[in-house]
């Protein structure tokens, strides 16, 4: 079959893409560029670059075309293919129909550590010889790619919750036919398209209702929001926290983790299933929020699928980890920078946790783009001078959206008013070109031997984790 894609050099269209040629179909796809890396990823998968957007490429007429959500309704090439009458589908209903259709559905979802638990979940299978497909938001270090096709009868998918299409206005994760779930929480995101917190809601009781009724739901237990979506599933619902959350008079999760204080670059804890202790484990990632992953994931697979949970926690220790997940990317005279994907309060606040927690003697140097549209928006305001108390230095970048109403704006410098006014210490730098370059110069009057630098960011932030890199370069040569 012939597939063309328009908007293919998308993470998720790109990995999609890839995943379409391993299943042996010829892929053609469209884009307004092909920048690396992902233009080079999908020279090497075999897919047809077509550059710009324009109807020609739809001649002759693909069996499918499958319309990317970063196509507009006036985009030419995908009106050109609806009002001819093509074969037409979003990406998220074309993974359904050709992918999940045929296999165990297991969706990873959550405002939180959705990435993270899904290749995680990807690798425990693989590593039990369950030989999975999966397609990841991001790069797994267990894998050369974001997605793969295998033998075995489940699909492990990230479950996101923005809108799949212009012309099908529905959160991705409805098309992804659920057998399974790990629902991590919720917590209001995507301001963009759910300007309120009961449309967000819907848009989880609604995924929660879709789960097969001879399913399973791993949820949360410790999240309010979580435990009312579980009530809306007719799939067998089974909770797990940490011991250090705080729960209902009464609840008590099946799966529970119990916290060591770190050692030697890991995270040991105890396991608890139905109040009793399975045993002593480790994890390789860090900070509780990644431990409460781990559990879920595990939950899920020994309950869903009947794999061993004493091998299920061996293969814990070989997870790697995903790109721009607590990725530490450089260490230079002693000072370790890690990139993260961190910008909704919640997950500023857990990553930088977790680095003080496994660097405690460190200075931690927290550095902040605000980009992602809800970031760059006043929803969080009063959340955000919090996130930030375990850094003992905080620089916050101007926010990454010069589209956003003033009105709307989140107000960095107040922000670092208060974080200061609390006995922090946090800077930010003037609006402009020069802004990357102001952090960069100042971490590099700042950081010793020891230190670490975060950098917190779901963009590109300017290739501020290599230019800081070649400041402290620098910087040692002159000393």
């Amino acid at each position: 079959m012939h597939v063309h894609l328009i908007g293919v050099a998308g993470t998720g269209m790109g990995a999609f893409a890839g995943l379409l040629k391993a299943a042996g179909h010829r892929v053609t796809g469209s884009d307004t560029a092909f920048y690396p890396p992902m233009g080079d990823a999908l020279k090497a998968y075999g897919v047809e670059a077509m550059e710009g957007w324009d109807p020609a490429h739809l001649v002759p007429a693909p069996d499918l075309v499958v319309v990317g959500n970063v196509c507009r309704k006036d985009n030419p090439e995908a009106r050109a293919a609806i009002d001819g009458g093509m074969n037409v589908r979003s990406f998220p209903k074309a993974l359904g129909e050709l992918f999940l259709a045929q296999r165990r559905s297991i969706v990873i979802a959550g405002t939180h550590g959705k990435t993270t638990t899904t290749a995680l979940t990807a690798h425990l299978l693989h590593a039990l010889s369950m030989d999975p497909s999966f397609l990841v938001g991001g790069l797994t270090k267990n894998f050369d790619t974001s997605f793969r096709l295998g033998k075995g009868g489940a699909f492990v998918v990230e479950g996101d919750e923005y809108d799949s299409a212009f012309f099908e206005k529905i959160p991705k994760f409805w098309s992804y036919r659920p057998w399974a779930s790990v629902l991590t929480s919720i917590e209001h995101d995507h301001i963009d398209i759910y300007p309120d917190m009961e449309k967000y809601r819907d848009a989880f009781r609604g995924f929660v209702s879709r789960l097969a009724p001879d399913g399973v739901l791993v949820a949360h237990g410790p999240d309010a929001e979580v435990r009312a979506a579980a009530a809306k599933s007719s799939a067998r619902v089974v909770y797990y926290g940490l011991t250090t959350d705080t729960y209902p008079d009464g609840f008590a999760p099946e799966w529970m983790a119990a916290p060591i204080a770190p050692s030697k670059g890991l995270q040991p804890f105890e396991l608890f299933i139905g109040g009793s202790c399975a045993g002593r484990f480790f994890s390789p990632l860090m900070g509780e929020h990644n431990l409460r992953n781990a559990v879920g994931a595990i939950a899920l697979l020994a309950e869903g699928f009947g794999l061993p949970v004493l091998q299920l926690c061996r293969a814990l220790m070989d997870f790697k980890g995903v790109k721009r997940r607590q990725e530490l990317v450089a260490e230079v005279s002693g000072v370790r920078i890690y990139d993260d994907f961190a910008h909704h309060p919640t997950a500023v606040d857990e990553t930088l946790r977790a680095m003080k927690g496994h660097h405690p003697e460190a200075q931690l140097i927290a550095i902040f783009e605000p980009r992602s549209a809800t970031a760059c928006r006043n929803l969080h305001q009063r959340e955000y001078p919090a996130a930030f108390a375990s850094a003992d230095l905080a620089l916050l970048a101007p926010i990454g959206r010069a589209e956003i109403p003033d009105a709307e704006k989140l107000d960095v410098p107040a922000i670092v008013g208060e974080i200061n006014a609390r006995g922090g210490r946090a800077e930010t730098v003037p609006v402009g070109a020069g802004s990357v370059d102001a952090i960069v110069a100042r971490v590099a009057a700042e950081a010793r031997a020891g230190d670490v630098v975060a950098v917190l960011s779901n963009g590109a932030f300017g290739g501020i984790h290599g230019k800081l890199a070649r400041a402290l370069e620098a910087r040692e040569k002159g000393a």
